[in-house]
């Protein structure tokens, strides 16, 4: 019977962390969306891609998991860049992306 109990906290344990992983990931997605809508360009793939995962404080001095993402996008529909989106949380903490859209991202998701 305890190792049922153990089964059960590991499984509703491993449900929080995919759930919270798929919304930063979504996240992600509508920043690098709206980054390449902004700055005219386009957002290749529809898709974004995790990169990496750490334990970082927040300003509260509490642990959280920040997520980094990458993204692909074209100016001309020839070449292929690379845009990056880190969360902490759900917050945006860092962006690297299409440079015309940096100012539209910053003020739509202030990096704080």
């Amino acid at each position: 019977m305890p190792s049922l109990l153990i089964l059960m906290v590991v499984g509703v344990a491993a449900f929080f962390i995919f759930t919270a992983a798929r919304a930063a990931a979504e996240r992600a997605a509508d920043i690098g969306r709206d980054a390449c809508h902004a700055a005219g360009v386009q957002w290749l793939d529809q898709s974004v891609h995790a990169t990496g995962m750490r334990l970082r404080r927040h300003d509260n001095g509490w642990l959280g998991v920040e997520r980094s993402f990458r993204f692909e996008y074209s100016e001309d529909g020839q070449n292929r860049h690379v845009g990056r989106v880190v969360l902490l949380g759900e917050k945006l903490v860092g962006f690297s992306g299409p440079s015309r859209a940096a100012q539209a991202v910053v003020r739509n998701f202030p990096l704080q």
